[in-house]
């Protein structure tokens, strides 16, 4: 690696440690000819995921869209930001395990919900509200009622065993 400062032709590895969930690797370098020491990230080159619109559209897959909306729907929640990131980055690797180039909004958004209804019931239903662009109220209650009995089948289980 180039050093940035007098451009030597080499540099030596210092400290590795994995950051990012392990998707990258943070690098320190020292320069042998300057002395001065820099940092360096190394991270695989993934192929582009292509994420088709209702509209017809097609574009880009973009963790920081994907990540907005979370926030969003976690917006005054007991959720740390961390365990956030942590579902963003998840929910792409989901995607990307799937093997395709290209994948839908809507198979996105039921990843999210997926994830959203384990983790925090409210995030979910303020998500579910926007993603699934309710009608009226029937359609909202509908969905309250299918979380409660979900909620009441889960709690049935857990005292059986």
């Amino acid at each position: 690696m180039k050093c940035p400062f007098c451009s030597y032709e080499d540099s030596r590895v210092i400290d590795s440690r994995s950051v990012e969930n392990g998707v990258s690797i943070r690098r320190r370098r020292e320069c042998p000819s300057c002395g001065r020491r820099f940092t360096t990230y190394e991270k695989y080159e993934e192929t582009p995921l292509v994420v088709n619109k209702k509209d017809g559209r097609r574009e880009l897959f973009d963790t920081s869209k994907l990540l907005s909306g979370l926030l969003k729907a976690f917006e005054k929640r007991p959720v740390s930001l961390e365990t956030i990131q942590n579902m963003a980055h998840e929910i792409e690797r989901e995607l990307r395990l799937k093997g395709e180039s290209e994948v839908s909004s809507r198979e996105i958004g039921e990843l999210v919900m997926q994830h959203l209804e384990k983790t925090d019931q409210i995030a979910y239903v303020r998500f579910a509200s926007v993603y699934r662009q309710f009608a009226d109220v029937q359609n909202f209650m509908q969905e309250l009622q299918r979380l409660v009995r979900n909620n009441d089948e889960a709690a049935g289980k857990e005292q059986k065993e």
